[in-house]
């Protein structure tokens, strides 16, 4: 795919998104949202594992930022064509820690007004990611310009949601679509030639996302396997990992040569 096709395709799923989320029922926040399976408590915690598990986006964020401040200026060369493009994973990484804080402290209290801190710093590392991949992929002029209109946009879907329960007439639509914008760009992304090689990279953070999601719903059921652990657990731990694997792509990819348009690197 072109990147003039590209750019029509990205506009094509934008306005397909945005006229699903405007024609879809209103959905509000069910109450038991925050009833989740695991409720134990430890050392005066509650929801203990909830909240600890929450540790995996702290350290990988944090392994994030130390890996950006140590790369040499021609490390920083092979890694990112285009110094601009650092930034967008600064704040990726940046946002990883505090969706730590945010989520730790919902998960002490579970309720609408808490989960709104958990909610906004995930939505500023997806848009954040959406707008790197686009840097990468189609221009880094396309993406840094983006870049403060998705994140607004992004901030704007919680606190939408968040203003519409208050109001008492709750509405989950537009955050739900910024969710399935930000996995369906980057699958997008995907047949569009890169400049860089770890490719494959990209569909394994999708993957970990997908499978948090599939914890995140199943988090009884899987608590009730023998009361170990519950899915909303394994679903901070199946993002936090989606950190990582960030950081891995970081570390191992190179600028795309010829060889590489052939067949990219997959190790």
């Amino acid at each position: 795919m072109s990147p003039k096709n590209a750019v029509l395709a990205l506009l094509t799923l934008t306005t397909v998104i945005v006229c699903a989320a405007f024609l879809a029922p209103r959905t509000p926040q069910p109450l038991s949202y925050h009833n989740f399976a695991d409720h134990r408590s430890w050392l005066g915690v509650p929801n203990v594992a909830d909240v600890a598990s929450n540790a995996a986006f702290a350290i990988f964020g944090l392994w994030g930022l130390w890996f950006l401040a140590r790369l040499t200026p021609q490390e920083a060369t092979v890694r990112f064509v285009d110094s601009g493009e650092r930034w967008f994973y600064l704040v990726i990484f940046c946002g990883f820690i505090l969706t730590a804080a945010g989520s730790a402290y919902y998960h002490l209290a579970p309720d609408n007004a808490r989960l709104v801190w958990d909610r906004l710093p995930m939505a500023l590392v997806f848009m954040s990611l959406v707008a790197a991949i686009i840097a990468e992929r189609i221009s880094v002029v396309c993406g840094l310009w983006l870049w403060p209109l998705l994140v607004a946009l992004g901030v704007l879907s919680v606190l939408e949601w968040r203003w519409s329960e208050q109001a008492s007439h709750g509405d989950l639509r537009f955050y739900g679509a910024v969710q399935v914008y930000a996995v369906l760009v980057l699958l997008l992304m995907l047949f569009l030639p890169g400049r860089y090689t770890r490719t494959s990279d990209l569909g394994v953070i999708v993957a970990l996302y997908v499978l948090a999601k599939l914890f995140e719903i199943f988090d009884e059921s899987i608590f009730a396997l023998g009361h170990v652990v519950s899915g909303h657990t394994l679903k901070h731990i199946a993002a936090g990992l989606a950190g990582y694997w960030i950081v891995r792509m970081l570390q191992r990819r190179e600028q795309v040569t010829k060889r590489d348009e052939i067949a990219d690197q997959f190790a």
